[in-house]
């Protein structure tokens, strides 16, 4: 089983090289906006704005969402074929030119590929259904995408320079072996997101009936009240130091201005100041103040707090506040839709009323079961982000030809 040097670097010797235009022809595409789109119509339309968003590698019509053209709208484009490859020619970055989704399961459903998308068919049999959706993912034929872009803010690829893009392609039985390991990883991606969200709903169901008092737990039957926040913790609002202390190397304490500096509920390092005005202390709360108001997080570390935030030490349970805050977030956003102010003031924050129990044993109780559902679902996250790593290690090395499912012909 040997190797060749080609034009798009080293392939096994029984792969070929073949350019787009090669492949593929060119057919007629929509170019109606988002405002054309409903969800109601006869006609289904790709957006290119999905491609970069929603779909990857493949758009399967009998399981993925696709909006619909409004009735009272013409198009004259291409109807949809399974097989065929919708490319986006527009990306906000160099990176997503050229992202592209094989068609699947589109049985007797009219669809059209829309604004800022180029539709290409197959014109031989050199490729197969189920491999097209990763031609465009080959390292060496993303480098040429990205050589090949143009624009400054927004970047795009002409029909005449994709059509010149070459591509490594093995025997159709490899693309068959390929295209089936990876769908095997994409199921088992699927029914990982299909678990998280289940995990999820039942959560929020969790938190419905035990945050409320609806459902109690066995062994409690004290009363509930309802407290402002201050009874609840002791508060610290935020202050600014001045910006020519800030730095990003590290010196001082990390400051913590509002949701960029909170990920997965947990703050995170980005800016720091060598002068701090208001502190916070490792795991207490965090609690946005301005735009959005009402996210809550859990600091990781000592730091200072900046005006978009608010420090709070619970003096009950720690971690019942926490999930309390956290189911109580809505209400702040209906807070804040219903008046004119993007920032929540001490008063506000300080009134913000909450209902718990008056057990402490309680609180930790139902705390314990909802961290025990958090800690379930961080751990199905962690096997879906490390199973995504693995597909794409996957990826580098079938579609290179690197490792081989099949014997060389």
């Amino acid at each position: 089983m040997g190797y060749k040097q080609t034009t798009v670097g080293v392939i096994p010797n029984d792969w070929s090289v073949f350019s787009i235009g090669e492949l593929f022809d060119y057919l007629h595409t929509a170019s109606n906006s988002r405002a054309d789109l409903g969800h109601t119509g006869t006609v289904l339309y790709v957006h290119y704005g999905d491609i970069h968003t929603r779909f990857h590698h493949f758009i399967d019509f009998f399981r993925d969402e696709v909006p619909h053209l409004l009735a009272n709208k013409s198009v004259t484009a291409t109807r949809l074929r399974d097989g065929d490859l919708i490319v986006a020619d527009a990306s906000e970055d160099e990176a997503g030119v050229g992202k592209s989704v094989e068609v699947r399961n589109l049985g007797a459903t009219e669809a059209v590929s829309g604004l800022h998308t180029l539709l290409l068919r197959a014109k031989n049999k050199k490729t197969r259904d189920g491999y097209r959706g990763y031609l465009l993912e080959k390292a060496p034929v993303k480098m040429q995408l990205r050589r090949l872009a143009t624009g400054l803010k927004v970047f795009g690829i002409s029909k005449r320079a994709l059509r010149d893009v070459c591509i490594p392609l093995p025997p159709i039985r490899e693309q068959r072996a390929i295209a089936e390991a990876l769908s095997d990883v994409d199921g088992l991606l699927r029914s990982l997101e299909a678990l998280i969200a289940k995990k999820q709903a039942i959560k929020q169901a969790a938190m419905q009936q035990l945050l409320t008092g609806k459902t109690r737990l066995p062994g409690f039957s004290g009363a509930w009240a309802e407290k402002p926040l201050v009874d609840l913790a002791a508060l610290t609002m935020g202050q600014s130091p001045p910006s020519k202390f800030y730095n990003l190397r590290g010196l001082g304490l990390p400051l913590i201005q509002g949701n960029a500096d909170i990920e997965d509920r947990k703050t995170i390092d980005r800016v720091w100041t060598t002068q701090a005005s208001k502190h916070c202390d490792a795991d207490d709360l965090i609690l946005t103040v301005r735009a959005p108001v009402g996210t809550i997080a859990i600091a990781k570390k000592e730091a200072c707090l900046g005006r978009g935030v608010c420090g709070l030490k619970p003096v009950g349970d720690c971690a019942f506040l926490f999930h309390a805050l956290v189911h109580a977030e809505g209400r702040w956003q209906i807070l804040e839709q219903g008046s004119t102010f993007t920032a929540a003031n001490s008063e506000q924050v300080e009134q913000f009323r909450l209902r718990v129990p008056s057990d402490e044993n309680e609180q930790a109780a139902i705390a314990a079961i909802l961290s025990d559902m958090d800690a379930e679902i961080a751990a199905l996250e962690r096997r879906r982000d490390k199973t995504r790593a693995v597909k794409q290690g996957m990826m580098q090395q079938l579609l290179t030809g690197r490792i081989r499912l099949v014997k060389s012909e």
